[in-house]
């Protein structure tokens, strides 16, 4: 059994959904496991990680609006020492993920025909963003 860590830095511009895919996909295939289990962790409290289709960017909008509507920034929260979009971020990321489990097979991550990964970015401004991946396999 193998073990292999790595830190991904994602660059966000706002709120939105930022696909990391490929680069998480090269790394994987460079560890070698052919057979394992990919965990990936998000080191923060106001993004979060989903896997979400990747051929239609209408999802991605959808979801994005749906979230901006679920949380709106416009409420009058207590905790605002950040800004009007911080407590609406941490809502967000609460409703998500902030790990992934993914199955590694064949050396590729098991992802489905349309699957991506993406960083959540739920605050307004530019953030860049920490993953870091665990890989366990033979």
């Amino acid at each position: 059994m193998q073990q292999f860590t790595c830190d991904f830095a994602i660059g966000t511009k706002g709120p939105g959904l930022f696909v990391f895919t490929r680069d998480v996909a090269s790394w994987v295939a460079d560890c070698g496991v052919e057979e394992g289990l990919l965990t990936l962790f998000i080191q923060h409290t106001s993004a979060s990680l989903t896997v979400q289709e990747n051929a239609d960017p209408d999802v991605l909008a959808d979801l994005k609006d749906f979230f901006a509507d679920l949380a709106p920034r416009t409420r009058a929260y207590r905790h605002d020492a950040e800004g009007p979009d911080d407590m609406p971020a941490h809502i967000r990321s609460a409703l998500t993920q902030t790990n992934l489990s993914i199955p590694v097979r064949n050396g590729r991550m098991a992802l489905g025909t349309w699957q991506g990964i993406y960083v959540f970015e739920h605050r307004d401004h530019p953030h860049r963003r920490t993953v870091t991946a665990h890989l366990i396999g033979k």
